[in-house]
């Protein structure tokens, strides 16, 4: 990089972000050398999140590493080059610790895979399971299927990460200030996305087993599955500002809409055909045929709308 300023704000970038994934790739390295001294991993030792978060940071620390290249090879798609290495470089460090890690509990020991599935299901410090609907929790074999939330949340992450390093080392290299306002909404969101992921990592959200979570579990998670729209449709949103006022606005919307549809689609198939519910009556009860629940309908409508407005809100500073 020539810009001595890029070049500074590379760095800071780098070593800000290295810091910041200091406990995940520590719960990687731990994991890693327990199983090369041991063979496996002692269940007390496991960190219960090293994935997806330890290929997480890895594979965003890859991107950054690389933005000088792809920002002299691609000038503005850098960012496209950028997320390709990443999410390559994310699913390969996620399925080699998925098949090479193995846990050791006192009676049984299995792959990574089967025992983060497990992790899923257990209530934060029980091993009983709750349900109040005929729903048997943990049941059947290991489905990579039942990880789609987890991988959509990683690859979100990493989309929205680095829509925002690669976007401001843009402006600093270019001097263009045309997306500044968007990358600022980019990064609250992704902060605000990334807090929630680390809080539902130490407390599942509070949920004990039941199927019927609380009132608190409930907001929580539908903060959750907004955020996670609205952080989608941000990214696409920042990328299209130069096109057509409706294109700028709809697509971005119709995208949170989708993803946040498809979170609860990836919780649904890990709860073999259902979903956590916010209460009883209709206004909470799955409807016939597509198991999604009037107020779940209602969290996705609002990703939608709320992405809707902040696009518009976007537009009009630009005008």
């Amino acid at each position: 990089m020539k810009n001595k300023h890029l070049t500074t704000y590379w760095l800071c970038t780098l070593a800000g972000f290295l810091i910041a994934s200091c406990y995940p790739l520590y719960m990687g390295a731990r994991v890693i050398s327990d199983t090369v001294s041991n063979g496996a991993v002692l269940k007390e030792n496991y960190p219960k999140y090293v994935i997806p978060y330890t290929p997480l940071a890895f594979a965003v620390i890859l991107g950054i590493l690389l933005m000088p290249l792809f920002l002299r090879l691609m000038n503005r798609a850098a960012v496209f080059g950028g997320a390709a290495v990443s999410i390559a470089a994310f699913f390969g460090a996620e399925l080699w610790f998925e098949k090479s890690i193995v846990v050791s509990a006192a009676e049984t020991t299995v792959r990574l895979k089967d025992w983060q599935m497990f992790m899923c299901y257990v209530p934060l410090g029980g091993t009983d399971y709750k349900t109040h609907t005929a729903v048997e929790i943990l049941m059947g074999e290991y489905n990579p299927a039942f990880k789609l939330h987890f991988y959509l949340i990683s690859v979100i992450l990493i989309l929205a990460l680095l829509n925002c390093f690669y976007g401001f080392a843009q402006i600093i290299r270019t001097g263009d200030r045309s997306r500044k306002r968007a990358l600022i909404m980019q990064s609250v969101s992704a902060a605000a996305f990334l807090g929630l992921c680390i809080l539902a990592c130490f407390t599942a959200f509070w949920r004990d087993g039941s199927i019927e979570v609380t009132a608190l579990s409930a907001s929580l998670m539908s903060v959750f599955f907004i955020l996670m729209g609205l952080t989608a449709g941000i990214f696409i949103g920042s990328l299209l500002l130069n096109r057509k006022s409706a294109v700028i606005i709809w697509l971005p919307a119709a995208i949170s809409a989708a993803v946040t549809l498809l979170m609860y689609t990836g919780e649904m198939i890990l709860l073999h055909g259902h979903l956590y519910r916010f209460g009883s009556g209709f206004f909470f009860d799955g409807l016939s045929g597509i198991v999604l629940a009037p107020v779940d309908i209602l969290v996705v409508l609002v990703s939608g709308c709320l992405m809707y407005l902040l696009m518009r809100m976007l537009r009009k500073t630009r005008e």
